[in-house]
């Protein structure tokens, strides 16, 4: 029961942390930005025009990662379960 609050905390955190991402990092899609003629090197770039999906990607890699661990827990622990079982299972047909 204490790991069970525990991941909800944990992932409630994370959730947080992903959504404040998100949110500071959005861009106004209602002004649009002037079309360039020529070539212009990143480094001239204003800072908003160089990555403007950032924040994204980074809450995409945070929940990919957070899902792969979360799965990994859950067969760790069915595994554990299973050997318990299994562990019972050799006892009581050692004493037959």
């Amino acid at each position: 029961m204490v790991l069970r609050g525990r991941m909800l905390c944990v992932l409630l955190t994370l959730w947080i942390g992903v959504a404040g991402t998100v949110e500071t990092g959005t861009v106004s899609l209602s002004v649009q930005p002037q079309q360039q003629e020529e070539f212009v090197p990143v480094e001239e770039l204003e800072p908003e025009d160089q990555l403007p999906a950032a924040p994204l990607l980074v809450a995409a890699y945070a929940f990919a990662w957070l899902a792969i661990f979360v799965y990994l827990w859950s067969i760790w622990r069915r595994l554990a379960h299973v050997e318990r079982e299994l562990g019972d299972l050799a006892r009581r047909m050692a004493k037959r």
